[in-house]
């Protein structure tokens, strides 16, 4: 199965209304503090797949949410993520020196100014998810959303289980427990957020969504340990091999190259049985769901 030229025409029209309204919902660097609001901008601005606004889009066009709602839900999760990355990546941390294809923020500049970049690209999500038009209860309602996914429960906790995991060798459910949280909950977030910002979701709706979501944010942890044990780091935009470098467990030193792959396609295949309610019109996530399993880096 090969991606549509149909999606990817999609996909960049997603990804270059994103890096616009990044742009516009992020501090101007000419303002005060200058040497900060440069220094998220670097880290949020010109890199990324942008999976994560790609998620919200086409989960907010399944239910017919506005552009402007959908950029504004987009943009406070990337920034969640970017901040993320930005922490993670510091030298308590997992120290790695290079993301997507440049220097990390505190190569660049410095430990502190990171720490700080991820703090105010936290808050940032938030004071943007709260603004604009629209029903306070539905704002409240993402906030809340956004926060469980980023907290002790979800992304914040995943990566506490991680650290404390380094020359562990877990099981697959504590591997699976571990990825739900620290990958799966922001996906989870940003396809909730997405048919959100389109209208309330009945039960039945969100449960499917949320099935096909947890199986693309477990995939796309599957295919992040192959691409770390296959590709190189001019091809991933980070260093490869980190993982078995610093002896983390992953789906490959657990199953092996091969059985990582073949569960890789099974979560693909589960994801598009998810979305069999909503038949032809949920296509943008089946095809997201297939370029996530598919992606090279």
């Amino acid at each position: 199965m090969t991606v549509q030229p149909a999606f990817l025409d999609w996909m960049k029209s997603v990804q270059s209304a994103m890096e616009e309204a990044l742009g516009a919902m992020l501090p101007d660097q000419r303002d005060t503090p200058h040497r900060l609001h440069e220094a998220m901008r670097y880290a949020a601005l010109d890199g990324g797949k942008r999976v994560r606004p790609l998620l919200v889009c086409a989960a907010g066009e399944l239910f017919g949410a506005s552009r402007e709602d959908l950029m504004r839900a987009a943009s406070a999760v990337e920034m969640i993520h970017v901040y993320s990355l930005v922490h993670d990546d510091m030298p308590c941390m997992d120290d790695d020196a290079l993301r997507r294809g440049k220097p990390t923020v505190h190569v660049k500049y410095d430990d502190a100014t990171a720490l700080l970049v991820g703090d105010a690209l936290q808050t940032q999500a938030f004071l943007v998810l709260s603004e604009g038009e629209g029903d306070a209860a539905r704002k409240l309602s993402m906030v809340r959303i956004l926060a469980e996914a980023a907290g002790s429960v979800g992304m914040c906790g995943g990566q506490a289980i991680d650290l404390d995991s380094v020359g562990v060798r877990l099981t697959r459910p504590e591997l699976e427990q571990m990825h739900r949280m620290k990958t799966g909950a922001l996906l989870r977030a940003a396809v909730l957020l997405g048919a959100v910002c389109g209208k309330a979701l009945s039960e039945a709706e969100r449960a499917s969504l949320e099935a096909y979501a947890d199986a693309v944010g477990l995939a796309f942890q599957v295919v992040d340990d192959v691409l770390d044990a296959t590709a190189d780091s001019a091809t991933l935009g980070k260093t490869a091999g980190k993982d078995a470098a610093d002896n983390k467990p992953t789906y490959v030193s657990i199953l092996g190259l091969e059985e990582s792959r073949n569960l890789a396609e099974k979560l693909r295949n589960d994801a598009h049985r998810a979305l069999m309610p909503f038949e032809q019109e949920a296509r943008r996530l089946r095809d997201l769901a297939d370029f996530i399993v598919q992606r090279k880096a």
